[in-house]
């Protein structure tokens, strides 16, 4: 078995968009965190898979709401909300972000490149983490430019 340091610091060699997986609270206030292990599951029917942390708090709320949002960063504004939504307490992270809500009721972020608006079809276990996977119900995107981590640092694709 490989040592989890040598395989996160193999995998950072590996450049992933950056996301932020939003839900809502049990009192209905959103809540939401950076994730890069998001990926297009299925086209019929339209899936979407996220895995989280099974001891994070949007974790729980995904679970007991049974829905969630996808929202991909943007170059620019994209790398100061992914640092924010990876950071802990969940009243800060949506101060002074706009967003609305779509089908499912979770959160889209206004300055996202594009969203998918999912519902929970499936949780599998994925070691420490869940592997959400999720009916896309609603989506959109704009012209922009992705934001991308790579060995620890955030970039930007040049096509």
């Amino acid at each position: 078995m490989i040592d989890p340091s040598e395989y996160r610091r193999v995998m950072g060699h590996f450049a992933t968009g950056v996301a932020v997986v939003t839900s809502c609270r049990d009192d209905g206030s959103p809540a939401g965190l950076t994730v890069s292990a998001v990926s297009a599951l299925s086209l019929q029917p339209t899936l979407m898979m996220v895995a989280l942390d099974r001891k994070s708090q949007t974790h729980a709320w995904i679970e007991q709401c049974g829905y969630f949002a996808v929202n991909v960063m943007e170059d620019g504004r994209g790398e100061t909300l992914a640092r924010r939504f990876a950071a802990g307490g969940q009243e800060e992270k949506f101060r002074g972000v706009a967003w609305h809500s779509q089908t499912t009721g979770a959160p889209v972020l206004d300055d996202a490149l594009a969203w998918l608006d999912c519902r929970v079809q499936a949780a599998l276990p994925g070691g420490d983490h869940t592997i959400f996977v999720g009916e896309v119900v609603a989506a959109d995107t704009r012209e922009g430019t992705p934001l991308v981590y790579y060995r620890g640092g955030f970039g930007r694709f040049v096509p």
